[in-house]
């Protein structure tokens, strides 16, 4: 994704990404991502395509995991391609980047809303404006449905 690459960290805008899941090789799972994309402790992006054929998602510094509360850094960040791409930043009004639990994945947050979330068996999602990243809703309906979902990390 040449696009984004001015947006990511310096030190990995030259790095060679590989691809660590996907719905079309590994099947609609919120738990086989985090197998997939938790074993390298690399920093991963989240690349989203709905059935309206609209493109976002999101950049961690660091892996996908379960966790009981959020973590991530100020590099995190939401991005959505329609038509060209919008990035939004950590606004540093709190620290909700990334919080995953067997159910649900959920980025950004506060008061309530989530920047981005997707459900268990990755079917459902859904974007609001959010404390974290003062972004757009993502997706223009603000709830979507995936229709492919892929996460890259470093190769």
């Amino acid at each position: 994704l040449p696009q984004l690459g001015p947006h990511l960290p310096p030190r990995l805008q030259q790095q060679p990404w590989s691809l660590l899941y996907c719905t079309a090789r590994d099947g609609f799972s919120l738990r086989t991502l985090y197998r997939h994309a938790g074993q390298l402790s690399s920093p991963a992006l989240l690349l989203i395509r709905d059935t309206e054929a609209q493109a976002f998602g999101a950049f961690f510094a660091t892996n996908i995991h379960m966790s009981n509360s959020f973590y991530g850094t100020g590099e995190t960040f939401l991005f959505s391609f329609s038509p060209e791409l919008k990035v939004f930043k950590w606004t540093g009004r709190n620290n909700f980047f990334l919080k995953g639990d067997a159910d649900l994945l959920m980025v950004g947050g506060g008061s309530g809303r989530f920047g981005l979330w997707l459900d268990g068996d990755l079917h459902h999602g859904g974007s609001h404006p959010c404390e974290t990243f003062n972004n757009e809703s993502l997706s223009p309906q603000g709830d979507f449905c995936v229709k492919d979902l892929e996460v890259w990390g470093l190769a």
